[in-house]
Formats: C-alpha cells, sequence, structure tokens
C-alpha cells in the first residue's frame, strides 16, 4: 500500500484570515505533524399547490414549538437529476407532509452542491461557464421537484451569497479551536468522489469501487480538520444515543469507521478554482463537504435577516433529521459531527440512510452514466404513481428494484384497482340510489359493523409506521383499508339490496356512506405518499382544496362524513396506465392491455435492479 505522506508546513502563521469556499473531506494516513496554529477568532399535479410549501399543517402562526426540520442531501450538479435523487427527496417530502398532517412546524430543506473540481470539468464540457452551469442544473431540480409534488420550504445553493457568509464564519469558529492546520498530502485521489482512497480499499488497478475508474496520485499542501480529536466524543453519542444513525445496521458500519481509527482529513484543495476560497490564501478553495453540509444551516436564514451563524441556528437547528443515501454516510454520520463539535453546535438527531437504487446490479449514477431518467417517468405515469411505487415497494432504508412491468402491475392494482375504482363504484350507486346524498352520520352507519373497529386498526398501523419511518409498510396498511372496503362491498352487495328495497335499501344506503368514511380517512392516511390522488378523493367526497389542504391526522379518526353531506359526481381519479408497445418498425402502436391474450409480454427495457 502506498503511503500517504503529510508533513507539517509551519509556513501560514500569517496565511488565513478571510472567507471560505466549498471542500470536500478526503481520507489519508498521517505519519507526522506538530506545532498547530492558533488564530484569533403527475399526472394529476394540482394547479393550485405552489412549489415552495406555506403550509404548515395545523400549526397556528406565533407558536413558539420547535420545529421539525428534515434536510435530503443538497445534490451535486455536474449532471442533471436521477431517480436516485428523486428518491430521496420523495421519500423526505413524504416524511415532511406526514409531521405537518400531526400539526408540527414542518422545515423540508433541499437545494444544490455547486462547488468543485467536477462542476467545473462539466460546465467547461458543455463550453458555459460553472455559474451558468450551476444555474441551469440548479432549475433543473427545482423543475423536477415541482414535477414531483414536492413541497419543499427552503431551497439551499452552495453559490448562495449567505451561505457563503456562514461558511466563513463557521471555519473561524473551527479555526480558533485550533481544529484546522496545513499540511502535505500525498495519496491516491478519486476525481468523481473528490476523495482521497486507502488502497486497500480499492479495487484491481487502483478503482474506485463506487464508479469503477481508476483514481490518479495526487500530491497537494491543504488544510486539515483534526477529526481524529473527536474520536472518543463520537464514540460516546453514538454509545449513548443509538438512534442516531438509522437503521440499526447503518449504525454498526459507522461504529466500525470510528472503531478502526478516526484521521484528520483535508478541509481544501489546491487545484480547485471552483469554490470559496480559503481566507488569507486565495491559492486554495474549501472542499466541498467541508462547504455543503454547511447548507443545511444557511437554508435556515430568513430573506432579509442578519446573515450570521447565530441567526440561521436560532431558525430552526439542530435538525431532526438527515435524510441521504449510503454512499454518504460517513460524511454526515463521522465527519458532520466532529465539525459541529468544533464549532460548538448541536447535533443533528438522526441520519437516516436509505439504500440504492440499482440498475444491472449497480448503484444507478450520473458518473456512471446508468440513471433512470426520473423526468421521463413522471411525464409518461404521472406523480403520484411515481411516488407511491417506489414508497410501497421500495423497503425504506435497503434497496431496491424497478422494472416497468412491475410498476405498471402495482401501481394499477393498488391506486386504479383497490383504491380507485372502489370509490367509484361507491360513488355511482349513491348517485344512482341516493341522489349522490349521504342518508346518515357515518358514525351511525357503523354501528354494530366490525370494519370500523378494522379500519380504525390499520390507520394506527400505518400512523406508527409513518413515524418510524416504514414507508412501505405505512401504505401497506392504508392499502388494506381499501381491501377491506372492496371486501366489505362484495359481502354486502349493496347494488343486490337496493333492488330489494324497503330495509334492505336502507341497509345499502348505510353501507355505502360505510366504506365511503373509509376512502375519506384513506385520503388522509395516504396524502403523503400520494397527495394529488388524496386530493382529488377528498374532492370526490364533497370536500374544498382548503379542505384538503388544513387536513391534520386526528382527522382518520371515524365519524367525518355527516347525513345530507352531497357528494361530487363519480369519475375516475386514477386511469390505468396502458403499456404501448412498437411495431416491427419501431413505431408505437394502440395502447394495449397490461396482459393480452396470446401475446408474449412486452420485453421491459431498462430495468433496474436491487
Amino acid at each position: 500500500m502506498a503511503v500517504a505522506r503529510m508533513n507539517m508546513n509551519c509556513s501560514i502563521q500569517s496565511s488565513l484570515s478571510c472567507i471560505l469556499k466549498p471542500c470536500y473531506f478526503f481520507n489519508f494516513k498521517t505519519t507526522q505533524f506538530k506545532n498547530r496554529l492558533y488564530f484569533p477568532q403527475n399526472h394529476l399535479i394540482s394547479s393550485k399547490r405552489s412549489l415552495l410549501c406555506t403550509c404548515s399543517g395545523n400549526f397556528q402562526a406565533g407558536e413558539k414549538a420547535e420545529p421539525f426540520v428534515i434536510t435530503t442531501p443538497l445534490y451535486y450538479v455536474n449532471a442533471p437529476p436521477h431517480m436516485g435523487s428523486a428518491y430521496s427527496t420523495i421519500a423526505a417530502d413524504a416524511i415532511a407532509r406526514f409531521q405537518r398532517l400531526l400539526g408540527k412546524r414542518v422545515i423540508l430543506i433541499t437545494g444544490t452542491d455547486e462547488h468543485g473540481e467536477k462542476i467545473a470539468t462539466a460546465a467547461s464540457a458543455c463550453g458555459s461557464s460553472p455559474r451558468e452551469h450551476c444555474d441551469v442544473i440548479s432549475q433543473a431540480y427545482k423543475m423536477l421537484w415541482k414535477d414531483l409534488d414536492i413541497a419543499y420550504d427552503k431551497f439551499i445553493r452552495t453559490t448562495d451569497p449567505k451561505h457563503e457568509a456562514i461558511v466563513e464564519e463557521f471555519y473561524f469558529r473551527v479555526l480558533a479551536k485550533d481544529d484546522i492546520y496545513r499540511a502535505d498530502y500525498e495519496g491516491l485521489y478519486c476525481v468523481n468522489c473528490e476523495e482521497y482512497k486507502d488502497e486497500k480499499e480499492l479495487l484491481k488497478n487502483n478503482c474506485c469501487p463506487t464508479h469503477l475508474k481508476p483514481c490518479v496520485p495526487r500530491k497537494e499542501d491543504n488544510y486539515f480538520f483534526a477529526l481524529s480529536k473527536y474520536q472518543k466524543p463520537l464514540e460516546e453519542i453514538l454509545e449513548q444515543n443509538p438512534d442516531f444513525v438509522q437503521p440499526s445496521y447503518r449504525l454498526n458500519e459507522v461504529q466500525g469507521w470510528i472503531k478502526n481509527g478516526l484521521r484528520d482529513f483535508s478541509i481544501s484543495r489546491a487545484a480547485v478554482e471552483w469554490g470559496i476560497p480559503v481566507p488569507n490564501d486565495n491559492k486554495q478553495t474549501i472542499y466541498v463537504w467541508f462547504d455543503a453540509l454547511l447548507g443545511y444551516i444557511s437554508a435556515l436564514l430568513e430573506d432579509k435577516e442578519q446573515i450570521s451563524l447565530q441567526s440561521a441556528v436560532s431558525s430552526g437547528w439542530p435538525a431532526s433529521l438527515h435524510l441521504i443515501g449510503k454512499d454518504i454516510l460517513r460524511f454526515h454520520a463521522v465527519y458532520w459531527p466532529a465539525m459541529l463539535m468544533s464549532a460548538g453546535l448541536s447535533l443533528p438527531k438522526m441520519v437516516f440512510g436509505h439504500g440504492f437504487l440499482t440498475k444491472d446490479g449497480m448503484k444507478m449514477g450520473k458518473s456512471l452514466g446508468n440513471t433512470i431518467e426520473p423526468n421521463e417517468l413522471v411525464h409518461k405515469f404521472g406523480a403520484d404513481a411515481v411516488r407511491y411505487f417506489f414508497l410501497r415497494e421500495v423497503e425504506f432504508g435497503s434497496d431496491g428494484d424497478y422494472s416497468e412491468e412491475r410498476f405498471v402491475n402495482i401501481v394499477n392494482a393498488h391506486l386504479a384497482n383497490t383504491i380507485g375504482n372502489l370509490l367509484n363504484r361507491t360513488l355511482g350507486l349513491l348517485k344512482k340510489n341516493c341522489q349522490s346524498t349521504l342518508v346518515v352520520d357515518s358514525t351511525i352507519a357503523a354501528e354494530g359493523k366490525d370494519f370500523k373497529d378494522t379500519v380504525e386498526e390499520l390507520v394506527e398501523k400505518a400512523r406508527i409506521n409513518y413515524e418510524n419511518l416504514s414507508l412501505s409498510s405505512a401504505c401497506e396498511a392504508v392499502l388494506e383499508i381499501g381491501n377491506a372496503g372492496n371486501l366489505y362491498m362484495d359481502k354486502h352487495q349493496p347494488w343486490s339490496l337496493f333492488k330489494q328495497g324497503g330495509a334492505a335499501s336502507e341497509a345499502a344506503a348505510k353501507d355505502l356512506v360505510v366504506i365511503l368514511e373509509a376512502m375519506r380517512i384513506i385520503a388522509i392516511a395516504l396524502s403523503p405518499v400520494a397527495p394529488s390522488l388524496c386530493r382529488q378523493i377528498y374532492a370526490q367526497l364533497g370536500y374544498s382544496e382548503d379542505q384538503f389542504d388544513n387536513i391534520n391526522w386526528s382527522e382518520t379518526k371515524w365519524g367525518g362524513l355527516k347525513g345530507g353531506q352531497v357528494m361530487a359526481q363519480p369519475k375516475p381519479v386514477f386511469a390505468r396506465i396502458e403499456q404501448i408497445k412498437e411495431n416491427e418498425n419501431g413505431a408505437e402502436a394502440a395502447p394495449q392491455k397490461v396482459v393480452k391474450k396470446k401475446e408474449k409480454k412486452q420485453k421491459v427495457q431498462g430495468v433496474i435492479e436491487a
């Protein structure tokens, strides 16, 4: 193994005191250093849902309640967004929406990480400046989030002046703690990871195990953060708070890294111009991770608010949940907590590392060129379908797979059939036999029926799963309400009872109220996952847009529908998805059902495997 070499450069006593720019963290082996430096201190996307979320559930203006702050990664803008980025954000949005239903003041933070070598290279390849490139890609993220019905509250760009000011102030805090020093470093560097690698973690020919490209030898004179100083504090934090890193198997990974010994990491780059300059050293820029992680704090600054670390922190820090992909777990669960401790700031309450969406057995990534285009998916199938499939079919925390055939079958079975068709046929019977008007309150209609108890148990199950971030299980619990409704309908056969007249007809009218009350509860309980679909269901039940925007979880309690309430005219809320087949000339043929008599199933293109 090539030994990384670091020698202390003592000539920097006067070389730090201005501002910072983005830096990423590196792994390296230290041989010696001394004399640390001291410095002075949709398918169904609602046109009324704005991209920026201005609602806050049932949170009342003026309340001082601690906010629920949830963050997605700040996405790297070396290329347009891919499905992995969309998956993280869809999950974060679902969690945020659920927390709003609980009445919490939620702040959902997302954004873009816009500094570094890869971005400058990507911009040059396109014939544009780094700034122009960042503007284009950042906007692409915002457009995709709108298409996916992402109700974020803050979108931070690391090129924002307010962010750069926060990075600078944070840097000086860490510097004053004697946790930054200058030294030489030599080692194998992965340009795509923007990280130095240990030879023992590389594949044949020194290839990066993530990007499968050879790492290159590099020697630089950089500034370093004294991560090793925080080995013991980090061990104690994880021991005392095992929920800090989730799922639990991710915690084991983090504890393993720390147990193997923490090494100081570089927080500057000498060869990268596109970044925040190191104070008093315009020949170096801040490593992107030392820059980007602070976006979670700088995003909290309000418009026209005084730009200071204290102002940002007082607006909502610490974060309740950092939601990230498992590939950046080390940065968030080791480097970031140590940085925060050095600066005297509170740690986030939880870091959750979810799994990968893979294709051909490999993680999807822009650098690998094997991504699934999320814009194509959402424009082809709609936001609700995309959101539901990935949250329902991928166990949150684990890796998951995708195939178009499976996607179509799941979405059609669950959203179009189990939920959509149940609502449509129930409203159709109500219109035909009751003039679309409920005959009694849903509490009265459910008297003596086990169905009400079943729904209440499933709603509670969904709530617990949402709170535990078990999003797939939450979806399953809500779907079971729909399954129970269909079974109830088939068992009682209200269409037959109406024909009998008299008491049988009255019983049938009550049965419809019971089923529609279950649909009302589904519209609330599934709204974090499929908001546009649930908005349409709520509208079919006679409610207004404002009423849907102000629902809360407590309204999943049985008894919302009242006698005399008039339902809307029945119409499908989720149309079945038809697959398009190609003829021999490659042209699109007429839409066909997923399964067609005596025909082979469509060959699935671009399957993403777990």
